[in-house]
């Protein structure tokens, strides 16, 4: 790829946006007011903004390897925090996607070097929902469950959060799990049982 031509479709793309909307810049350089926090995977094909259909300044997004949100990653957590604490973001939303090269790759039996602790959550999703994931058909079918419940286990991580535990309290903030499938384009809800999670972990997690 030539960097220069991405400068040159930067130029078009900010002028095509002022000649819809003059003040489009002015007002985006005013402040952000998100109302949805999106945890999602770095892989280069997925989009947010793009697979949602929203415009700058309507999500407040992170990307890592496979969406994790381990709780000794000061990133996520200081994400977390702040879109929760400043932004008052009104949902969080964890979502991977089929295909995910991070979730392919933790379930080989290789040394991947400096990525070995960051695939480990995932090996730890695996050996969470072990008798299920082995029950699975075929590769391809152990794959996706297992992107799946990576998302539902990441999701559980984002309920772990003092921050997130006092707005849900306060009737403040929804935790969503969606997969994005590449082949159709389509995003599915995983319609995690928020209430159902918390009633499982708040004894042992619970902050107040």
């Amino acid at each position: 790829m030539d960097l220069k031509s991405i400068f040159q479709r930067n130029k078009i793309w900010a002028e095509k946006k002022i000649s819809d909307k003059p003040d489009y810049f002015i007002d985006l350089a005013r402040g952000q007011q998100p109302k949805i926090l999106y945890i999602g995977c770095s892989d280069s094909r997925v989009s947010a903004e793009e697979i949602m259909g929203v415009e700058p300044g309507e999500v407040f997004v992170y990307r890592n390897i496979a969406n994790q949100v381990p709780n000794s990653d000061l990133a996520s957590m200081a994400v977390i925090n702040y879109a929760v604490t400043v932004l008052e973001v009104e949902h969080i939303v964890v979502c991977g996607h089929y295909r995910c090269g991070g979730v392919e790759a933790a379930l080989q039996p290789k040394d991947m070097g400096i990525l070995n602790p960051w695939l480990r959550n995932i090996r730890d999703v695996y050996r969470l929902h072990r008798p299920e994931l082995e029950k699975c058909n075929s590769p391809v079918e152990k794959n996706k469950r297992l992107v799946e419940l990576n998302v539902l286990e990441q999701c559980v991580n984002v309920l772990k959060t003092y921050e997130v535990q006092k707005a849900i309290r306060q009737n403040k903030i929804s935790v969503h799990g969606w997969v994005f499938d590449l082949e159709s384009g389509l995003l599915k809800d995983l319609n995690i049982d928020v209430n159902h999670i918390l009633e499982n972990i708040m004894t042992i997690y619970r902050i107040e």
